[in-house]
């Protein structure tokens, strides 16, 4: 009976470790090192793979979705408009399918609501010691003393990490409006940064693509 308590204890521990919500890390595309770049008509592209962890990098690579951080320089002699003069496109030439941004929150963020499963665990109960009763006919052995520790637990980690999951998605989605270069004019000489989501499960290169 001691065996199957810890090894239960164990198995109950392991999965409230898997199942905990993920903070989230800020990416900062401006102080990334970029490896990855292309340069065409005078618009020079570096860019990043690989930016998230833990359970929003399970749901990015869960949806075919890659996250890509770009640093953007206008060298040409005039101001230049995401989306209206130029587009990003792949070696092949097929234009990346972007993804706009608060439908890419929406499938990578974490779902708080989930974590509602924690109250299943109120009705746990710690024991210890043990009593024995007979009549005679049968003999009954019981817990002396038992104590509702999942009606304290469930409950508080039900509400930490529907707190926790929420503070991270909020983080989240914050960097990506703050980063978000849909229409966004860059001027002559100036180098923008920004987060930007892939309909893709590849990490292809890409490149500027002038709009015609």
């Amino acid at each position: 009976m001691k065996n199957m308590i810890k090894i239960s204890s164990l198995l109950v521990s392991a999965m409230l470790l898997n199942s905990c919500a993920s903070g989230y890390k800020k990416i900062n595309p401006e102080t990334i090192n970029y490896a990855s770049k292309s340069i065409e008509n005078n618009i020079l592209l570096e860019y990043k793979y690989d930016l998230l962890g833990k359970k929003y990098k399970k749901k990015e690579t869960k949806n075919n979705i890659k996250l890509i951080a770009v640093k953007i320089t206008n060298n040409t002699e005039k101001e230049i408009v995401w989306g209206r003069d130029f587009k990003l496109s792949y070696a092949n030439g097929n234009e990346v399918s972007l993804i706009e941004t608060e439908k890419l929150f929406k499938t990578i963020k974490q779902s708080p609501a989930s974590y509602l499963w924690y109250l299943l665990l109120a009705p746990v109960q710690l024991q210890s010691g043990t009593t024995t009763t007979s009549n005679g006919f049968y003999t009954e052995t019981k817990p002396a003393n038992t104590f509702p520790i999942g009606l304290i637990a469930g409950p508080g980690l039900a509400a930490g990490n529907m707190i926790a999951a929420s503070s991270a998605n909020k983080n989240f989605k914050n960097e990506l409006m703050q980063y978000d270069l849909n229409g966004k004019t860059i001027k002559q000489g100036e180098t923008v940064y920004g987060l930007i989501g892939s309909n893709s499960n590849s990490y292809d290169s890409i490149k500027i693509k002038k709009v015609e």
